[in-house]
């Protein structure tokens, strides 16, 4: 068999990757390891943050674009993906004002209010100082995306297999690949790679990536004490000059999950795991430690009604994303625990590597 492109993995990444280089008329044809709907990678789960609170200009001119591309998405799919019921960042003073500043500049709204003010608004949370509101972020349904995904690039062509796994990468040149699984060999243009926590055991050594750590992670779900409580999504860093918050792992993310409760996690502090060895074990003075932030923070939830997520982050020492093509083969990797809101914009990047654009050099993988 022969294709312009074999897309491997079929979470978030590589659906997107798909969806953009099937609408642009390549066949593709995407493999992924586990069935569909599996819950073993980082893809999984009903919702995520969507949070334009950048300062860098390249996270803000992907997240402007996805923020469109989601829109375009839904009309492809009939979905709704996005829940706009606004962000609140709070904690890092000096960072926020760094992002406000940046905002100005493009003309993204966004806004400070006191932390009275925001407790009175959003009475299931407390707040200590100044609070930076972004009205036009919220959640991703990202459960949804990924049908909408899938939906989108099959009716533009593209043939996603799921229970296949990808046994070799051979490349045969500059623009010649053979990919190969148990029961087939596929010969095509350009080889994406957007394998989450197993991309360095898949090309590890086929290129040259920068250093890629495996946790396991573990955010839980609280179920609110009011179910009339007005819920934004969150994200809030630790004040490292203040002792109150020497229990911190790592700055918190969360939102309401309709359903399951509100969701809070430590950001990227799990224990670094093999994809395959995985305990699926909280860890439990993380979880301790996460239950005393819910009562500290969260008023307005249960801290002991914790049902704890196992799920993994894949991430690059500065957390910055891995866009870059070698030869026949694009990797996408690196985007645990920040990366899901610009899924369409990052497959847009793919499709362009995979016809020879570039990525913003932010992003190479030769850094």
């Amino acid at each position: 068999m022969e294709v312009d492109v074999v897309v491997v993995g079929g979470g978030a990444m590589g659906s997107a990757a798909a969806w953009q280089l099937a609408r642009r008329g390549r066949s593709v044809v995407l493999l992924e390891q586990f069935e569909q709907g599996h819950h073993i990678g980082a893809s999984h789960g009903a919702t995520r943050n969507f949070n334009m609170a950048y300062a860098e200009a390249d996270y803000l001119d992907l997240v402007t674009e996805a923020r469109h591309l989601w829109d375009e998405l839904a009309g492809e799919s009939g979905r709704q993906l996005l829940d706009l019921v606004g962000l609140v960042n709070h904690g890092d003073a000096r960072r926020l004002r760094a992002v406000r500043s940046a905002h100005a500049e493009r003309g993204i709204e966004s806004h400070f209010i006191t932390a009275s003010e925001a407790a009175d608004r959003w009475q299931g949370m407390n707040f200590r100082g100044d609070v930076l509101v972004v009205p036009g972020s919220g959640r991703v349904r990202a459960a949804d995306a990924l049908v909408a995904l899938r939906q989108a690039a099959e009716a533009h062509g593209a043939r996603f297999e799921y229970s296949t796994p990808v046994r070799d990468i051979r490349v045969a040149g500059d623009d010649r690949a053979v990919v190969v699984t148990d029961s087939t060999e596929i010969a095509a243009r350009r080889v994406v790679v957007t394998a989450g926590a197993w991309t360095s055991k898949l090309v590890g050594n086929l290129v040259r990536l920068p250093g890629l750590v495996v946790t396991q992670e573990q955010p839980a779900h609280f179920t609110p004490l009011d179910d009339a409580l007005v819920w934004p999504s969150f994200n809030h860093n630790p004040d490292p000059d203040d002792p109150r918050d020497a229990y911190w792992y790592s700055p918190v993310y969360g939102m309401l999950t309709p359903g399951e409760g509100i969701k809070a996690g430590w950001h990227g502090v799990g224990p670094v795991t093999d994809p395959d060895a995985r305990s699926f074990t909280p860890e439990p003075v993380q979880l301790d430690a996460l239950a005393r932030y819910v009562r500290e923070w969260l008023p307005g939830v249960d801290p002991a009604s914790a049902v704890p997520i196992s799920c993994t982050y894949t991430s690059t020492a500065n957390e910055d994303f891995v866009l870059d093509r070698f030869g026949p083969v694009v990797v996408g990797a690196g985007f645990s625990g920040h990366g899901f809101k610009f899924t369409p914009s990052v497959g847009r990047l793919l499709a362009d590597l995979a016809d020879g654009g570039a990525a913003p050099a932010r992003f190479t993988a030769r850094r």
